[in-house]
């Protein structure tokens, strides 16, 4: 099995090894839940000159087959926003799953049905 590249990418804050260790938890967590997934960009960014409650943002790109997962979020604190963002594309996981798990139902009830039906 592979395991997912991390790109991690700051601006205006340092990236400490706190900060590291929290997005790598969450990486991890969606790699679990995502095994095709081939890489996740973040991004941090600090901005002074943006009100308090809007000063951090943290943005994730998740490249798996098909369209890229995208997410992000504004707040004051940073790991606040790494946990929001993190949440967001895992929502986003689980509904494409869904979507994927439903279509394949739906497909083979079909073929069910035909089998059904020519042996009449």
């Amino acid at each position: 099995m592979h395991r997912m590249k991390l790109i991690l990418s700051a601006h205006n804050l340092t990236l400490t090894k706190a900060i590291e260790d929290h997005i790598v938890s969450r990486i991890d967590k969606l790699e679990h839940l995502d095994r095709y997934a081939m890489d996740a960009r973040v991004c941090l960014e600090h901005d002074n000159c943006k009100p308090t409650e809007r000063q951090f943002k943290v943005s994730i790109r998740l490249a798996v087959p098909g369209p890229d997962l995208f997410a992000e979020d504004y707040q004051s604190d940073l790991y606040a926003a790494i946990d929001v963002v993190a949440k967001r594309i895992e929502q986003q996981i689980r509904k494409r799953q869904g979507k994927y798990i439903t279509r394949k139902q739906s497909q083979a009830a079909v073929s069910k049905r035909k089998r059904q039906e020519s042996t009449l």
